[in-house]
């Protein structure tokens, strides 16, 4: 049973940057915008991931650690390719795909894989921060954190760039009781050192680039 972990934050907020301290054998990136990385060690990454490519990659998984970045596009790109569609049937089959990947990640991979999924926020009108998708149709369909039992949130000050690990109210943040402080440095590494203590799990380099 692998472990899907969502990071929330808003566009520039440090999700991608979170990444600096992982080494080109700990992870491999989905890339699904094809966006450059901002800081300058190279990581092994596939642009233009798509779900196809995703399911691909891990169906025969040669490292301990994945990012999908950013994956609410899985769900954007889809929305657009299909744009022309009418009815509602396509809002739930792009709840059923996105629903689906996180299931796979679960029942298909192994206990000690971990699959980062890096996702926009949005705001509700109730003033509550959550994972964004793409309407109403979709949110009515899925409450996509609760796929989740770790998720964390960027969160920006003069002081620099954290995680939150807990919900203040606010948000839809929740992780396993004593396994993170509070708030924490956005160092996806420490996140994924720490989550294996946690569950006794070994840390393994890759020895291929995928």
């Amino acid at each position: 049973m692998g472990i899907p972990v969502l990071i929330l934050g808003e566009s520039g907020s440090g999700k991608s940057a979170s990444m600096r301290n992982f080494e080109p054998t700990d992870v491999s990136i989905f890339n699904v915008a094809s966006k450059l990385l901002p800081f300058r060690k190279r990581l092994p990454v596939k642009n233009n991931a798509t779900y196809q490519i995703i399911y691909e990659c891990l169906s025969h998984p040669n490292k301990k650690s994945y990012v999908i970045d950013d994956s609410q596009y899985l769900m954007a790109f889809e929305e657009l390719d299909r744009a022309k569609e009418t009815g509602y049937q396509k809002y739930t089959e792009m709840a059923l795909n996105f629903s689906g990947l996180v299931r796979a990640c679960i029942s298909n991979l192994p206990p000690d894989i971990i699959v980062y999924f890096l996702h926009h926020t949005e705001t509700t009108e109730q003033g509550k921060i959550k994972a964004k998708t793409v309407g109403k149709m979709i949110d009515s369909k899925l409450t996509l954190e609760g796929l989740f039992s770790i998720v964390l949130m960027t969160e920006v000050t003069k002081e620099g760039y954290f995680f939150l690990t807990q919900s203040d109210g606010y948000n839809t943040c929740k992780s396993p009781m004593e396994m993170f402080p509070f708030k924490m440095d956005n160092d996806l590494k420490l996140v994924d050192t720490t989550i294996r203590e946690y569950y006794g799990l070994t840390e393994s380099k890759g020895e291929q680039p995928w």
